[in-house]
């Protein structure tokens, strides 16, 4: 078997213990609260100290990771003896990518007789995360890393997520949404729907009044992408400190699309550097369908 690895970023809101279990090293993005800045180690205790922060009203902000910090990240891998097959969030939502693509050209450079494969995966959250999990699939069961890469390639944009953002001062604060645009929308109660395009895009598709019709609306879109594997993987439900309506709209999809009654529907908590642009009560959905839409 070729002596090759899988490594991914943080933002991929794989577990840690899903990473050691399966031998993935990770890069950490990081993020800042009150001048202190933590490291997105991939943890429970993590995602909840940030929620529990947001909803005291502190306002965090994200960082790009530096070239130096891949550099270090790729070279350490390098130096025992192995190649790596990399993928990272989409280069359309984070300059970071620009830095892991510079890091890479540095160290290949240094290893000439080492290679690293690089995936734009056009994913983010829980796209990557199955994304990553589907690579892992396939290089445990023998697949070489030139077969994996023209794979990745070619299945990457069949990755969909789906999106319902609860709170707009979030989106605000980013800088993503004016302010009176916002205070229009949260007296309306309104909930912008998003998906993530062909470029890699986080894209607005839709806007729809109150929580509750906000997340079946969710649910129903899906009816656009799925596939007919999707139930034969696993699917997943993204909440951000709501676990009672994500098993909800868990539900709801399985009374909606009753072909996929007993497909593996997991919830997983959004992870920190994300959760900083849209706030707790964020539900999101994420499958292998069809090629996107949009």
């Amino acid at each position: 078997m070729e002596n090759y690895i899988i490594a991914t970023s943080s933002t991929a809101d794989l577990t840690a213990e899903y990473m050691q279990e399966h031998h993935i090293p990770f890069i950490s993005y990081t993020y800042t609260i009150e001048d202190q800045v933590y490291k997105d180690d991939c943890t429970a205790e993590s995602k909840a100290f940030l929620f529990k922060k947001m909803r005291e009203d502190k306002l965090p902000n994200t960082s790009q990771i530096s070239e130096y910090a891949y550099y270090e990240f790729f070279r350490g891998i390098l130096e025992q003896g192995q190649d790596i097959l990399f993928t990272d969030m989409s280069r359309a939502i984070s300059g970071s990518v620009a830095n892991a693509e510079a890091a890479i050209k540095e160290v290949s450079a240094e290893y000439p007789e080492r290679r690293i494969y690089f995936i734009d995966s056009y994913c983010i959250t829980g796209g990557l995360h199955l994304f990553v999990k589907q690579l892992v699939k396939r290089k445990e069961a023998g697949m070489t890393m030139d077969e994996l890469y023209a794979w990745g390639e070619e299945h990457k944009m069949e990755f969909i997520h789906r999106f319902m953002v609860d709170d707009l001062k979030w989106l605000k604060r980013g800088g993503r949404l004016s302010n009176s645009s916002a205070i229009v929308g949260t007296l309306l109660s309104i909930k912008p729907m998003l998906y993530v395009d062909t470029a890699g895009k986080v894209v607005a598709i839709d806007k729809v009044r109150g929580r509750k019709r906000a997340l079946h609306e969710l649910v129903l879109a899906c009816k656009d992408d799925l596939a007919d594997y999707t139930g034969d993987e696993e699917i997943v439900v993204i909440e951000a400190d709501d676990y009672e309506d994500a098993v909800k709209v868990r539900e709801d999809f399985r009374e909606t699309y009753p072909q996929f009654r007993d497909a593996e529907i997991t919830i997983m908590t959004l992870g920190p550097v994300i959760a900083t642009h849209v706030g707790p009560d964020f539900v999101a959905i994420a499958y292998h369908g069809k090629k996107r839409i949009i």
